[in-house]
């Protein structure tokens, strides 16, 4: 079995007390006769935090992307292996797993592009979707972070935060400060395939959240904001709200992902500009 490179430094992988992050039984529905009762579900575990040292590992986060992207948001894959999301960057990063300690089952993931495997590889899969040219004095520090889901059954916030406490500790005792990549938004909306939603919130992130002129980048292929609704009155998805929370700044305006059916928002964030309380929070400091 082939292993894969350990992260730069290792750590300690955290653990949660177990039943801390189990979801809430309170909310499940009333089931009537004579509908037959549901089988029982197996008792969650604590949420564990590894980095991926097999290649079996890995497949086991590209099994749940793949099941997220492929069968949740109907993204066209090209893999090589069915019911696996593959592709060349996986190689070249480090992958980050959150298990059900009681299953051992992979219900998050994240992957890690270092700079030196950057320029390993050739780029960044950013690099793919914009033109990072302006970044290019942050690259030696800047890490990329992609591919980011969670299973169904465990989006309670728990698995998010589990990963970002293990991201935080990576970047500071490899003395890196930055971290970019691409944010996601579904073109799909009340069963519609459009970019308004995208648009909408792109209209309204500019204004609030938008980085420095001297780090805006351009969209290789450009959703065509100007030709689309932007009054909307939507919400960010979760994950871009979390970054937001974490300080983030968007770095431009969206590229279009037809293969994944979403509208990618560039984003930065860095170490140094954490808020206070979530730099206690994941640092300690």
């Amino acid at each position: 079995m082939k292993e894969l490179p350990n992260p730069t430094f290792a750590f300690a992988p955290p653990t949660f007390p177990k039943g801390l992050f189990r979801r809430s039984q309170a909310a499940s529905p009333i089931i009537l006769a004579p509908t037959p009762a549901p089988s029982p579900k197996p008792e969650r575990g604590a949420l564990v935090v590894t980095w991926a040292k097999h290649a079996d590992e890995v497949r086991a986060a590209q099994r749940l992307r793949f099941n997220v992207f492929a069968n949740e948001m109907g993204a066209r894959l090209d893999t090589t292996q069915p019911g696996l999301d593959i592709d060349l960057f996986d190689n070249y990063c480090e992958h980050l797993l959150v298990r059900d300690e009681a299953t051992q089952e992979v219900v998050g993931t994240y992957r890690l592009l270092t700079p030196v495997q950057a320029r390993r590889v050739g780029s960044t899969y950013s690099d793919l979707e914009f033109d990072l040219t302006r970044l290019r004095g942050l690259r030696e520090r800047m890490v990329e972070l992609g591919r980011s889901c969670v299973h169904p059954d465990y989006r309670h916030g728990g698995v998010i935060m589990a990963l970002w406490g293990a991201l935080a500790e990576f970047m500071v005792r490899n003395q890196l400060d930055t971290m970019i990549g691409c944010a996601s938004i579904p073109m799909l909306h009340n069963g519609i395939m459009s970019g308004d939603v995208a648009a909408s919130i792109w209209s309204q992130l500019k204004e609030t959240h938008l980085a420095p002129i001297e780090l805006h980048v351009r969209p290789r292929l450009p959703l065509p904001v100007e030709r689309l609704d932007c009054t909307l009155a939507v919400e960010p998805p979760a994950l871009i709200k979390g970054y937001l929370r974490l300080g983030a700044k968007v770095l431009g305006a969206p590229a279009w992902d037809p293969d994944f059916n979403t509208a990618d928002l560039p984003m930065m964030m860095r170490i140094n500009e954490l808020p206070l309380r979530y730099r206690k929070h994941f640092l300690g400091v």
